[in-house]
């Protein structure tokens, strides 16, 4: 049965307040809801999305080719995430460049387009907006929260923003803070972006220019920290696209010669038709701002405290991006809590992307996992 996806889109007048201490109004978030929300209002899931997906988590757009949304694999009816027995909610983030109030509309205040002013924003404060669209909805209560990598921080921080509102929280690969290490990749990718001689400090829309070659650059650092190194050698090693086309080996320093390169320059130039520059800054600022534990002076224990929800976690033993490491944190944190939690580390080679891919275990667990949440609500 093929899922037909209808965007909607929910206008709030009221400002909403943000951490940065500035506030965005009105402003509007668009969304997709999939399923029936059933009379107890009691079968809603929440789906989080990642730095450059979407509220498009599933099904497709009527006459559309390659319309699939982002999560296609993991909801739908009969899918892992059942949407014959969930109502699945799916929320573009503010600050996106894909509906919701962003950097490329237009400041009420001003008349011109937000551009650079457009305020900076955080997981929590996501968290607080798609609070208010589930009050629109009139959800009171989640059945669960869901999502991968950034989406699994918003999930996490569901759990302790709103604790009373959420039942289930499926963390997955996900951190409860960027390393070092990670917020340094975030930076080198700012700097590619903000360097760009068409950036304009943000304000390129007034320019008439996009900043696509530091927007290139940031993808294509972003596409290697996501693959593992067993994915990237199986699919491309050393091969030359020369070589393969019969030709002599040339030695050049600024030809596409290898495969790898080939792929990422395609992915570089892909991402930079469709993605903001300025919300790119954006998102990656909210990975690297979020941190629950800095307030209990990196006590993660103690951060945890206020979750009363379930929680399933999973993690992927190549992802070198948010490690497993990072998951057992979490897990140990809970457990110290004396939360109910759920592990599994699925040795997987795809590194980072493994939670967007279709491997058996993982979407059999997942399965698994809202069967029991369907059986304990009485709507299984």
């Amino acid at each position: 049965m093929t899922l037909i996806a209808q965007p909607q889109s929910m206008h709030f007048t009221q400002a909403l307040g943000l951490r940065c201490g500035r506030e965005l109004g009105p402003y509007q978030l668009v969304y997709e809801t999939y399923g029936q929300l059933n009379a107890q209002r009691s079968n809603a899931v929440l789906i989080c999305h990642a730095l450059n997906a979407s509220h498009h988590v599933a099904g497709t757009y009527p006459g559309q080719d390659k319309s699939e949304g982002w999560w296609d694999n993991m909801v739908g009816p009969g899918k892992p995430l059942d949407t014959d027995r969930f109502f699945v909610v799916g929320v573009n983030n503010l600050g996106s460049c894909f509906g919701s109030t962003g950097p490329m509309h237009t400041h009420p205040q001003t008349g011109q387009v937000y551009g650079a002013d457009f305020p900076v924003v955080t997981v929590e404060d996501w968290v607080n907006s798609q609070a208010r669209l589930l009050d629109q909805l009139g959800i009171e209560q989640l059945a669960a929260v869901m999502g991968g990598s950034l989406g699994g921080m918003q999930a996490l921080s569901w759990t302790l923003q709103h604790p009373d509102r959420v039942r289930h929280a499926l963390v997955i690969a996900s951190s409860p803070n960027l390393n070092a290490e990670n917020i340094a990749f975030n930076e080198v990718a700012r700097r590619a972006i903000a360097t760009d001689p068409d950036f304009h400090g943000g304000h390129f829309y007034r320019h008439g220019v996009v900043p696509k070659r530091g927007l290139r650059i940031a993808r294509m650092l972003g596409h290697i920290t996501y693959l593992s190194d067993d994915v990237m050698n199986a699919k491309f090693g050393r091969r030359l696209r020369h070589a393969l086309a019969g030709a002599s080996f040339q030695y050049t320093t600024q030809d596409i010669e290898f495969e790898i390169e080939s792929y990422l320059r395609h992915q570089g130039d892909k991402f930079s038709d469709y993605f903001d520059a300025n919300t790119y800054l954006l998102i990656t600022r909210a990975l690297d701002y979020f941190d629950p534990a800095r307030e209990f002076g990196g006590d993660l224990s103690a951060a945890l405290a206020r979750a009363k929800a379930d929680f399933l976690l999973i993690s992927f033993s190549t992802d070198w991006r948010f490690s497993p490491a990072r998951s057992r944190e979490m897990v140990r944190a809970l457990l110290q809590n004396r939360s109910t939690v759920s592990y599994a580390e699925i040795d997987a080679p795809h590194g980072h992307d493994a939670f967007l891919l279709d491997d058996a275990r993982y979407l059999s667990l997942v399965r698994s996992y809202f069967d029991q949440i369907a059986q304990q609500g009485g709507f299984a």
